[in-house]
């Protein structure tokens, strides 16, 4: 039978293998999917996590409750090879490698963080990205708290004190807005510290925060995180990070002992090493219209691993002849894909992905929200959170998650955060996360 190999579990690629389990015959191909973790993490809800609001678990659906006849490995990709149409996958644990051969192989491995090659960087900021950097982001938060309430008053208790996100773009200003909403919980049960002791900031290089959305939801999300104590510094980027201050462009130098870096993101490391693959400039792989990729036969790519484009002939300096990765985009690309497979399987035409998008939204915390909705109609405040909430609850893969989110949100209504500190994170995740940003060279597992 014909042999199909999806790379990656996240919304692109556990698309693609529903759609093939739905729409091909027992007979006519395997379907196998390669993922480093056995879930999918729902990552618009993952600044909710790096908060308390929500608990980690409930934001990941396995990928075996999502598949029936897909056969999942394990694994992180140690070798594609396009010649000999073969996967090797390293189990994260033993380090034992398992060898797919395929017919048909679909990237969709994701993205992962930037760190521009600005010195300190990779060191000395926490990302954004994995369950794994919410809790850890979340106990740096209080190991900072309980060492500033020892610490007397002076410019190293300030400099505890001190958060900042790099990045005014979705993940930038949703986690600004998580996080003063977590001080807010949380700093009355450190006595004698008060709110006022708490200094967030907020840094975005560019003209504005929200850079590629509507003017008026940069505005909004201005003026709602000043109005609540976040310091904005927009227009002034970083040039260099350590244990100790940021330092910016201007010159201006700021103490501050926690920094998120959520400025970016460019494709797995993994796709840069596949020769014969056309790769746009961050490194992600370009592909035709109907998601193959050109002059390699039954090599497809989709998600943040591809470049997709909405007219034939696109340029790759035009940003807008591109469809975005975003998750929006990512699930609807993988059932398209995959009926360009089966097509392909049965000796029809392609055809070329379409998609309009339906809107963007986020959240600020406080109960409040941007969003887009078609036609470019702009909704804020309250209203746009309930919308924001309302849709992701209903993506949530699983009605058993979607409950369990929704009774986290109902308790958060009644209880304030929760302050105990959980070093479960492990050190082979940590310099995993640490490998795929860049931060170390590759090497064998841990």
């Amino acid at each position: 039978m014909t042999r199909i190999v999806v790379l990656g579990g996240g919304f692109a690629g556990v698309s693609v293998a529903r759609r093939l389990e739905k729409k091909l015959r027992r007979d006519e191909a395997e379907i196998a999917i390669v993922s480093r973790d056995n879930f999918t993490l729902f990552t618009p809800m993952l600044p909710e996590v790096s908060s308390g609001g929500l608990e980690p678990r409930h934001v990941a659906t396995p990928v075996r409750a999502q598949l029936r006849r897909t056969k999942f490995v394990l694994g992180e990709i140690a070798r594609v090879d396009l010649a000999e149409r073969a996967v090797e996958a390293r189990h994260p644990i033993t380090g034992d490698v398992t060898r797919l051969e395929y017919d048909h192989i679909v990237l969709a491995l994701g993205s992962v963080t930037s760190t521009f090659g600005i010195p300190g960087v990779a060191e000395h900021t926490l990302p954004l990205k994995t369950l794994e950097d919410a809790e850890t982001l979340r106990n740096r938060i209080i190991a900072a708290l309980e060492q500033a309430v020892v610490t007397p008053a002076g410019p190293d208790r300030d400099r505890l004190l001190t958060f900042a996100v790099v990045g005014g773009g979705y993940t930038g200003c949703e986690c600004a807005g998580e996080l003063v909403d977590f001080f807010h919980s949380i700093v009355p049960f450190y006595r004698p510290l008060q709110l006022g002791d708490v200094r967030m900031i907020l840094i975005e290089g560019g003209k504005a925060l929200l850079p590629d959305l509507p003017e008026k939801m940069g505005r909004y999300t201005t003026r709602n995180l000043a109005r609540r104590g976040v310091e904005l510094v927009i227009g002034d980027g970083v040039t260099r990070i350590d244990g100790h201050t940021i330092a910016l462009q201007s010159g201006r130098n700021i103490p501050c002992g926690t920094v998120v870096w959520s400025a970016g993101v460019r494709p797995s490391p993994v796709l840069r090493e596949l020769p014969g693959c056309k790769h746009a400039r961050n490194g992600g792989i370009v592909v035709n219209q109907d998601m193959s990729v050109d002059g390699q036969p039954g090599v497809w790519a989709l998600g943040d691993a591809a470049w997709i484009p909405d007219k034939p002939d696109a340029d790759l300096t035009d940003k807008t002849a591109w469809y975005p990765a975003t998750a929006q985009h990512a699930i609807r690309e993988g059932p398209a894909l995959a009926d360009n497979i089966i097509a392909t399987l049965r000796g029809k035409p392609t055809k070329p992905f379409h998609y309009t998008s339906l809107g963007t939204m986020a959240s600020l915390g406080a109960r409040r929200g941007v969003a887009q909705l078609p036609g470019g109609f702009v909704v804020t405040g309250f209203l746009a959170w309930v919308m924001w909430r309302t849709y992701y609850l209903a993506r949530l893969p699983g009605l058993d998650r979607q409950v369990r989110v929704a009774f986290d949100w109902t308790l958060g209504l009644i209880f304030p955060r929760d302050i105990a500190e959980l070093r479960l994170y492990t050190e082979r995740g940590q310099l995993q996360a640490q490998r795929d940003a860049g931060f170390v060279p590759p090497g064998p597992p841990a």
